[in-house]
């Protein structure tokens, strides 16, 4: 009579995904299993494989839970379990005696290439021994892998994932270190100063920004979580320092390029976490330059935008709001305004005998700023100095105390004063003379202030922002039928023109 072969089921694990992409631990191991398999005359039914790591509750392991659930759905029938080492069945004492009654329990008889299963006494004995030392390896492991990532943090070098706008890529002599990622580190750096500067009032508004662009790395169900955007806002990894709560490291410099300035990042801090602000409308004017610049004449109040759909196509207007003004509800073509205004603009060419005079006020106000900037360096190195002392005396306090409390307390003065020792070298830094010559530093303001309405008339709403922001000292009052009344125009443009208001009066072009 032919004997029946016993029929076997393979369990094969690594610890990690990218040890399954390198194809050196799944496939291989399920061939020495299969080989095993064939040498004792079983059946292969099913091989279950699983990518986690081996410390932890089995129940855990999507492939170890198919194997217990295709065991049960089958009651009565004697398989075999193989293995390929013991450590693949579990580095955890504990789960490793359940999971052994589980399969028990079940009926399945367990093999494995380099250990022999008995249940004897002596053999239960010296299997628990064998799973005990996993597990002392498994822990061992860990603390090594933990010391060596706290000791290359501690070098300035971050561990964790690398945040969104950074990326790890490997470099001779140092590892793996982060370097910018382009052009997410760009949507990353607009998203802080936006914030800072009050462009984008709440988190509600970052996450929209970041959401206009399709590329911009969002969770495997393709949404973009207000965590995410936080999580970016609250980390101070962008400004070139590294601080971890789980390797006890606060504000210390790294090797990595910062995308902000500690600044920038104090401010948007101190916005988020000052008085909420409204959620922004979806129609924030970016289509027309003067939003928020003009105010109407009768009332003060700034006039408001609008797109009005035509016959053939949709029209751009500023219009009056205010229900007590006589203007209200009555509309002023975008082009005719903006076209007003760049009149205004035209009419700012300074004369020649006054553009060389400024020129020389800007030469000596130069020399000026670069004596105050040395003052400010020599002061910050005092201040460092004697924050520098303070916590060596702290440190020597620390060393004699004995309370748990008032060793916090010295803790957490010494960590208030290293941050501020980075403000002052980061305020330092700000002062350094600027490279290139003088010349070459104000030829761009310069070109400005010669001809302001070359940068208007390119159109660009963000360049025509700044030529009003930067030419005029308060808000355009426009009338709707005399157009736009004398403006108050910015101190750098009232010197170059004369120094009235006047000189660039409706009309003058």
């Amino acid at each position: 009579m032919k004997q029946t072969k016993q029929k076997a089921l393979l369990y094969c694990r690594v610890s990690s995904k990218s040890q399954e992409e390198d194809g050196h631990g799944l496939d291989s191991q399920e061939h020495r299993c299969r080989e095993y398999a064939a040498l004792k005359q079983h059946e292969v039914a099913a091989v279950f494989p699983d990518t986690i790591s081996g410390g932890g509750d089995f129940m855990k392991r999507p492939g170890m839970v198919a194997l217990l659930s295709f065991l049960d759905a089958q009651p009565g029938e004697p398989f075999v379990v193989i293995f390929d080492d013991l450590k693949r069945f579990a580095r955890d004492t504990r789960f490793h005696l359940d999971l052994r009654d589980a399969f028990k329990k079940r009926g399945a008889q367990i093999e494995c290439l380099n250990f022999k299963f008995e249940d004897s006494p002596e053999g239960e004995f010296i299997e628990t021994i064998m799973a005990a030392q996993g597990a002392l390896e498994r822990k061992q492991n860990g603390r090594q892998v933990a010391q060596k990532m706290k000791a290359r943090m501690q070098s300035g070098y971050w561990v964790h994932q690398a945040a969104i706008g950074y990326r790890y890529e490997a470099v001779k002599g140092r590892g793996k270190i982060l370097l910018p990622h382009e052009p997410f580190a760009k949507m990353v750096r607009e998203a802080f100063e936006g914030r800072a500067m009050g462009r984008f009032q709440s988190d509600a508004e970052v996450k929209r920004f970041f959401e206009s662009f399709p590329d911009f790395p969002r969770d495997r169900n393709g949404v973009l979580t207000q965590q995410r955007v936080t999580e970016i806002l609250t980390q101070p990894l962008y400004t070139g320092y590294i601080c971890s709560e789980t390797y006890g490291i606060a504000w210390l410099k790294g090797h990595h390029e910062a995308l902000i300035s500690l600044e920038t990042f104090d401010k948007v801090q101190e916005r988020r976490n000052g008085i909420s602000k409204a959620p922004l409308r979806k129609n924030i004017g970016d289509d027309f330059a003067l939003r928020g610049m003009a105010c109407c004449a009768g009332c003060g109040v700034p006039l408001r935008s609008s797109w009005s759909k035509g016959r053939n196509k949709p029209y751009a207007y500023y219009l009056c709001q205010t229900k007590s003004c006589e203007s209200y509800g009555k509309s002023i073509p975008r082009d005719r305004l903006e076209g007003d205004v760049g009149k205004l603009i035209r009419g700012l060419e300074p004369t020649a005998k006054l553009f060389s005079l400024a020129r020389a006020m800007f030469a000596v106000a130069w020399e000026q700023r670069r004596q105050q900037g040395s003052e400010i360096i020599r002061s910050g190195q005092r201040q460092i100095a004697a924050a520098e002392k303070q916590i060596e005396t702290l440190l020597s306090r620390i060393m004699d105390a004995s309370n748990a409390t008032v060793i916090r307390n010295y803790e957490s003065k010494i960590t208030e004063l290293e941050r501020s020792k980075i403000v002052l070298a980061e305020q330092m830094a700000k002062q350094a003379e600027p490279k290139g010559k003088f010349e070459e530093q104000l030829e761009p303001a310069l070109t400005f202030l010669a001809n302001p309405w070359k940068l208007w008339q390119t159109g660009d709403i963000a360049l025509r922002r700044t030529v009003l922001k930067l030419a005029f000292a308060d808000r355009i009052e426009y009338c709707r039928i005399e157009g736009p009344r004398t403006p108050k125009i910015a101190l750098p443009f009232k010197a170059l023109t004369g120094g009235t208001d006047e000189a660039v009066s409706f009309g003058a072009a």
